[in-house]
């Protein structure tokens, strides 16, 4: 299979009659729009987006561009992960730029990404949010493929990440590691390594953290159901920005986001420069069940202020 050189263009408008329309689209493969659906609960336009490839490959060079007009509301998601294949030498990128005018709303909440053996990806995402207009973005990660015991055993893997808000930078992120590299991070959380039997039932696993004490105490058709061996050493990553005028005031939904930090999933609520009403919004978690167990739960307690948090993320 050749490299692709993929793009998707999305524009969202609000018409007369309130409802949100894609007024512009354009993409080429890998990229494939579906038929977006209006969520009435929501008040938001849900738009998925798959890829109908078997995944990323080394020379794929992909750009997304997502417009939202002002009064208009955009929900993006995926239905599956997006794989980054094993590449020889090259590497794959990706850029992102999402931008939003004053009263729109985006929501971007796709499946993880999922780094395979010896892979190199570059991600460049550039946030644009006029004065007044509201994004949540999540960009998720997993180990590798867990369920083949295949971890942690990327070559290179860049996120790089800007988020402006009335023209004034006021995040810039990057995270440049290799995939050994990254297991020594989420070691810090007690995964990260293949538990061994001497350290089973004490709670260890390289660092000792609380994940293991926690899986320990869970049996194998638990773990199953989990999506990941209790044994497997996962560990999964979101990053999540959130950006609203309503969310100025931290109010009780900060604590209630906090108070899902626990044994199986780590969670950190940070207030951005500005005085905008952005956040940043970390999370580690034990598997890919409790990430988005712990997501779930976010957008839940966000919508009682962030109403179009609402809509479903998939057609029922």
């Amino acid at each position: 299979m050749g490299e692709f050189s993929g793009h998707l263009k999305l524009r969202a408008e609000v018409r007369e009659n309130g409802k949100t329309v894609l007024a512009g689209q354009s993409f080429r493969a890998p990229f494939h729009v579906g038929k977006a659906y209006w969520d009435e609960e929501g008040a938001a336009l849900r738009v998925q987006v798959v890829n109908p490839t078997a995944g990323i490959l080394e020379g794929d060079k992909l750009e997304t561009e997502i417009a939202v007009g002002s009064g208009a509301a955009l929900l993006v998601t995926t239905p599956s992960a997006s794989r980054v294949f094993h590449m020889r030498a090259g590497e794959a990128v990706a850029s992102q730029k999402f931008s939003v005018e004053a009263g729109g709303w985006l929501e971007f909440l796709p499946e993880p990404l999922v780094p395979h053996d010896r892979s190199s990806f570059r991600q460049v995402t550039e946030i644009e949010v006029a004065e007044g207009g509201e994004i949540a973005f999540a960009d998720l990660l997993m180990p590798g493929r867990i369920a083949r015991g295949e971890m942690w055993s990327w070559s290179r893997l860049r996120l790089e990440l800007s988020v402006r808000v009335g023209g004034e930078l006021i995040l810039r992120e990057r995270l440049d590691q290799s995939g050994e590299e990254m297991k020594a991070l989420a070691k810090l959380a007690g995964v990260g390594e293949l538990k061994s039997e001497e350290g089973r039932g004490k709670g260890e696993s390289g660092g000792g953290g609380v994940f293991n004490r926690e899986w320990t105490r869970m049996d194998a058709n638990a773990a199953a159901e989990n999506g990941a061996s209790a044994e497997s050493g996962a560990c999964c990553f979101g990053n999540v920005v959130i950006v609203s005028r309503k969310l100025e005031e931290c109010g009780a939904w900060r604590e209630w986001i906090e108070a899902l930090h626990g044994a199986r999933a780590w969670v950190g609520v940070s207030a951005l420069r500005g005085g905008c009403g952005a956040w940043s919004l970390k999370i580690v978690a034990a598997d890919g069940a409790e990430l988005r167990r712990v997501l779930g739960e976010v957008r839940e307690i966000l919508a009682e202020r962030l109403p179009r948090m609402r809509a479903a993320l998939r057609r029922v």
